[in-house]
């Protein structure tokens, strides 16, 4: 059986021509990758900044892959792995169709002068057109937030910056820290990523059950 990243790459080489979204085989590309399930998965994937989006970025560290779209595939496959309740799978489904396919719009500037402009947050208000359930929109936005603190803690472990991130995003998170859990690892299990940010999260949250990847 072929793991995310093989699927990616098997992807990548069968529809490496396509390089743009206004290319005329981009519907059917779209559909053999991502294989949506719902009306509302197939709504979102027509949309022309879903698209733009989703056929951004080249390979670099952590993202081998290079365009979104592939990386959105590995995340599902992971999505698949992680977990077989319906809701739950249905919602990490839409996080994974989403939360990366505004990237073209962030800030560039490091360190960051505007968080409005992370990408994660133009995710969410994109998303909030056709997703009416918080807790996964507080997923999109929020996604990239565990990482961030894993940051903190292996830059600044003296300090409880680390433990003040993640308390500020269990508390936005409410009944909902495990879906942002398993979104968390399959997000993190893709391409050529470190997969440290997830371990640590897991020896940290107590209240977390831990699932197999």
């Amino acid at each position: 059986m072929q793991n995310s990243v093989e699927n990616s790459v098997l992807f990548k080489q069968q529809y490496g021509h396509i390089d743009h979204h206004r290319h005329p085989d981009v519907s059917d590309m779209v559909l053999d990758i991502l294989k949506p399930e719902t009306a509302l998965e197939h709504l979102i994937i027509q949309q022309s900044d879903w698209l733009e989006g989703a056929f951004w970025g080249a390979p670099r560290p952590g993202h081998p892959e290079g365009k979104v779209i592939f990386h959105i595939r590995e995340v599902l496959d992971n999505v698949d792995k992680i977990t077989n309740n319906p809701q739950l799978r249905e919602e990490l489904r839409l996080v994974s169709i989403i939360h990366d396919n505004f990237k073209h719009l962030e800030e560039t500037v490091r360190p960051r002068q505007d968080w409005t402009q992370h990408h994660a947050v133009y995710a969410m208000k994109f998303a909030k057109d056709f997703i009416d359930r918080q807790h996964i929109l507080n997923v999109i936005e929020l996604h990239d937030e565990a990482y961030y603190a894993w940051h903190l803690n292996r830059k600044q472990p003296e300090t409880n910056r680390a433990l003040h991130r993640l308390n500020a995003l269990f508390e936005k998170l409410g009944d909902y820290k495990q879906l942002f859990y398993l979104f968390f690892k399959c997000d993190t299990f893709t391409g050529d990523k470190t997969k440290k940010p997830v371990h640590w999260f897991e020896e940290t949250v107590s209240d977390i059950t831990f699932a197999a990847l």
